[in-house]
């Protein structure tokens, strides 16, 4: 696939905007700079789980929505948020529109050349998600405190010179059983298109990007932003690959005095908060 910056599809999942580990700043700058017809957020845009208890609302948060509104605003996209598991809050207005252009549902079905593919979030099979909600949320600490630990040691990184490191993704790699989770997941999804019978799958949830093939279906994952800054595209032929944000291209146009300060600015999480509750975001009671 030739690099491009208008696609027939963007797909974005787990951008988790109200953490500390989002990256919302990098999905903001990524929406500019690309333009599509159809872009599918497909769950976890919205952390309400963190925002309840400990997760606070940043400028850089309402920054991405309104770039969202200007998508479709200006460029007449079509917009599909997918409810994943943490903004199950969305369960309260399912389906919901707003306008002819943005829609919020819990699954979609679309095409793409001469195949069809189901898309969903991905929390579908995940039984701590549906059967221990409180086991989910005691991960969902860990994660957090594992983000935070990954967060000072990339500000030392930084004060050597030294690039970005995903220290949750390395962790997670390395641990047998979340690797033997994901083989399942990815195989479990696939099999799920079957019975729909579409041609493969588009989902997130485990924060892995990937494109494979089970038994003739097409298994894609978006990946997040937090860990990996990615996303999936499709061009008009119907091709798909993943693209990644990168942040060291994104300064290599500046001297090493600019990176730095630039770099600094990108990554300060010392702005204040909006001071308004989870509630008040989205008028739900």
């Amino acid at each position: 696939m030739q690099s491009q910056h208008h696609f027939k599809t963007i797909v974005l999942s787990d951008i988790h905007l109200g953490t500390a580990g989002s990256k919302a700043r990098e999905v903001t700058s990524f929406i500019k700079q690309y333009s599509c017809e159809r872009l599918i957020l497909n769950g976890d845009i919205i952390d309400g789980w963190q925002l309840k208890k400990y997760g606070s609302w940043k400028k850089r948060h309402t920054a991405f929505l309104r770039a969202i509104l200007k998508t479709i605003e200006k460029k007449d996209t079509k917009v599909y948020y997918l409810r994943g598991n943490h903004d199950d809050f969305l369960d309260q207005i399912l389906p919901f529109s707003i306008g002819p252009n943005f829609k919020i549902l819990k699954e979609l079905t679309i095409e793409s050349g001469d195949k069809k593919y189901y898309v969903v979030h991905g929390d579908i099979f995940d039984l701590v998600t549906k059967k221990a909600k409180w086991l989910a949320h005691i991960g969902d600490l860990g994660y957090t405190f594992l983000l935070w630990v990954n967060k000072k040691y990339n500000h030392y990184r930084r004060s050597k010179g030294l690039a970005y490191y995903s220290l949750s993704k390395r962790v997670k790699q390395s641990i047998k059983v979340a690797v033997n989770y994901v083989s399942d997941f990815e195989e479990q999804l696939a099999e799920l298109a079957r019975s729909k019978n579409c041609d493969g799958i588009i989902c997130g949830h485990i924060h892995q990007p990937a494109i494979k093939t089970f038994n003739q279906i097409k298994y894609m994952n978006s990946g997040d932003w937090v860990e990996n800054l990615s996303a999936l595209v499709e061009d008009h032929n119907g091709n798909w690959e993943i693209v990644y944000y990168s942040v060291q291209k994104k300064y290599q146009e500046y001297d090493e005095e600019a990176i730095s300060k630039r770099y600094q600015k990108d990554f300060d999480d010392n702005e204040s908060d909006i001071d308004f509750s989870y509630s008040d975001l989205f008028n739900l009671k």
